[in-house]
């Protein structure tokens, strides 16, 4: 597909952000530890996760904006404690509609889900009634691997139509996912 000189324009206009943290953990139900630097893997996920393989939520997004909004209500948390792969700065992930399309360092996400159902009320939750991944949490899938470290860019490459493409979900809570 080629890109016209527009939308290209079109792309350098949307707001953009930056990677803070990556983070992994090779079970379900823990916190991720931040890494050095993660490997995304197409149609896969974060290499070595507990949360990787072939469904539509194979990386988490939170950003670092919805982790301070805990902090303010007097929580100690910071990336990776609300499980999250990647913690983002500076472009409100949660905002974004689904089938939007993330360029996170050199690596292409699709956004496929936000939010999800909290099925048992997590630490954070009990400590603070509140926990900011059943809103805020961005899951994606892998369309294009590759290595993601603390600093890379985050950037729109195109706006979804409210529909994720891809994968159908195998998980029968959070947003709908639309089949191929």
């Amino acid at each position: 597909m080629r890109v016209s000189a527009c939308d290209e324009a079109a792309a350098a206009a949307l707001p953009k952000g930056a990677v803070v943290s990556v983070n992994v953990a090779a079970e379900k139900g823990m916190r991720k530890a931040p890494q050095p630097q993660i490997r995304l893997i197409v149609d896969h996920g974060v290499e070595g996760d507990g949360h990787a393989g072939p469904w539509h939520r194979q990386v988490s997004l939170l950003a670092r904006e919805s982790i301070d909004s805990m902090r303010a209500k007097g929580l100690d948390v910071g990336p990776g404690d609300f499980a999250e792969n990647v913690t983002t700065e500076g472009l409100l992930v949660a905002e974004l509609p689904l089938g939007t399309r993330l360029r996170l360092g050199g690596c292409l996400v699709e956004v496929t889900q936000i939010g999800k159902v909290c099925h048992d009320r997590c630490a954070i939750y009990r400590a603070a009634g509140d926990c900011v991944m059943p809103r805020e949490g961005v899951f994606a899938r892998v369309i294009e691997g590759g290595s993601l470290r603390a600093g890379d860019d985050v950037a729109i490459v195109s706006i979804g139509q409210g529909i994720a493409t891809g994968l159908a979900s195998d998980d029968e809570h959070g947003s709908e996912v639309g089949k191929q």
